[in-house]
């Protein structure tokens, strides 16, 4: 290398520095945004970790001094490896390791806006498509028997409501399905414990409930499947989720919204005391009308009486009405117990007809027809199957070589390899074959070789039949 071309030879601490220099001076104030890793807090509470993307990643720290804890944003949030963030911070270096890093001033989750934004588009596409319109909500019933609350069953929610119920109206039944109402399995529960209450009797209310949270915390309440099964339930559904101010796609899609969870339940029952003294008002109003009617009455029999000219010839009217409408009820009830006899037997007759004994005895009587018509069609088929057997008997036994043989021929077999012999050339003088007749066998040796069909056997053996 030659040295007489260099301007300046710089120490490697001299060349940190100016880098140092140089990224504080270009990258003043940036922002950047990435995943949390090798999330580190040591004793001297400040926090250090790797901010990095799908192509990269750059060391990041976050002194203590802006924060009361270190790791604790202002919202409220904990820095955990693997969560996305969007950062404010300065670009240094880090002369002694020649490394750069980010010091963070500001923090926050990424994502706030994004879920913002899909919930005002699935609001709006719901509402295109008219499952917020008023005329498909139903109605409250007004001393619903049974109430259906789908929440977490741990937490101030379930205590309000039942506290609520309690003074209100205590006799109501309270049916609990316990589902998680954050996290990412809180959706499918939610939307499965709607489901089950469907199919649950007496259940005439369901009062969805959480409390209050961030949008995240809010998230299940705010998909999709949550609002359908929301507005495929055939029983009108209450939603109290998250405080006054939080609004969710499930209080769009509800029959009902209500503020708090405790408005929900106050909104589903009515107060026990409240109509109780309305009754005892009804019953006050109905016996100071009953008192004016009965003094209305008497004033007007006084003066039918001081009208009245001839008791007896009232008497004698009274008496004759009184036998024309006793003939009269006689002749309706002959005639209504004849009409009610009439419709006895013909009930009689039905009843018979649809009498399971002669319902029984019909399939008896079809269940044996059955039988004979498989009987008498089991044994054509056995028939059929012996006929075609007796023929495939026939014709193998003609095919047979028994039957050959039966005609006078034979099977010369070469020993010991028990080769047919089909030809004079397949042995030799002096070996031995064995001969099968129809009737036994013949074990000879060759002792002259003719090129014809007659063979020379100088001495035979007979076996048994085979």
């Amino acid at each position: 290398m030659d040295k007489g071309n260099l301007k300046e030879i710089l120490s490697v601490s001299s060349l940190n520095d100016r880098i140092k220099a140089l990224l504080e001076e270009g990258f003043a104030l940036v922002w950047v945004e990435g995943e949390v890793s090798n999330l580190r807090r040591p004793a001297s509470g400040h926090v250090y970790f790797t901010l990095k993307d799908a192509k990269s990643q750059i060391r990041a720290v976050i002194f203590r001094t802006p924060f009361s804890r270190a790791g604790i944003q202002p919202s409220g949030f904990e820095l955990e490896d693997g969560m996305s963030i969007v950062c404010r911070a300065r670009l240094t270096a880090y002369p002694p390791r020649g490394e750069y890093q980010l010091i963070i001033d500001a923090i926050e989750p990424k994502g706030l806006g994004a879920l913002q934004k899909a919930f005002e588009q699935l609001k709006a596409r719901l509402e295109a498509e008219g499952l917020f319109d008023p005329s498909r909500k139903k109605s409250l019933p007004f001393l619903p028997s049974r109430i259906g609350i789908v929440t977490s069953p741990s937490g101030a929610v379930i205590r309000d409501i039942l506290t609520v119920t309690g003074r209100r109206f205590p006799s109501v039944d309270i049916l609990i399905v316990p589902v998680r109402v954050q996290g990412t399995e809180a959706a499918a529960e939610i939307i499965q414990a709607l489901g089950d209450l469907q199919c649950v009797q007496g259940v005439d209310v369901i009062i969805l409930a959480r409390g209050g949270g961030s949008l995240e915390d809010l998230a299940p309440f705010n998909t999709e499947d949550v609002a359908r099964a929301i507005a495929r339930s055939r029983i009108p559904v209450v939603s109290a989720i998250g405080h006054e101010t939080d609004f969710t796609i499930a209080d769009f899609t509800a029959d009902l919204r209500a503020a708090t969870p405790s408005a929900a339940a106050e909104l589903t029952v009515p107060n026990r005391a409240d109509l109780m003294e309305t009754l005892q008002s009804l019953r006050s109003r109905m016996n100071r009308c009953l008192r004016q009617e009965t003094r209305r009455l008497g004033e007007r029999i006084a003066n039918l009486s001081q009208r009245l000219r001839n008791p007896k010839r009232r008497l004698a009217d009274i008496r004759i009405a009184l036998d024309d409408n006793t003939e009269r009820m006689r002749t309706t009830l002959t005639r209504l117990a004849a009409v009610r006899r009439h419709q006895l037997i013909n009930l009689i007759v039905r009843l018979e007809n649809r009498n399971p004994r002669t319902r029984i005895v019909q399939w008896f009587e079809k269940i044996e027809g059955l039988r004979k018509e498989l009987q008498a069609a089991q044994e054509s088929r056995g028939l059929q199957r012996k006929n075609r057997v007796r023929s495939s008997m026939a014709l193998l036994d003609s095919l047979s070589p028994l039957s050959i043989l039966k005609r006078g021929y034979s099977i010369t077999r070469r020993l010991p390899d028990g080769l047919i012999l089909r030809n004079t050339g397949e042995v030799l003088t002096g070996q031995e074959v064995d001969i099968r007749l129809s009737a036994g066998h013949l074990q000879a040796t060759i002792t002259d070789i003719r090129h014809d069909v007659i063979m020379t056997v100088s001495r035979y053996k007979e076996q048994g039949k085979g």
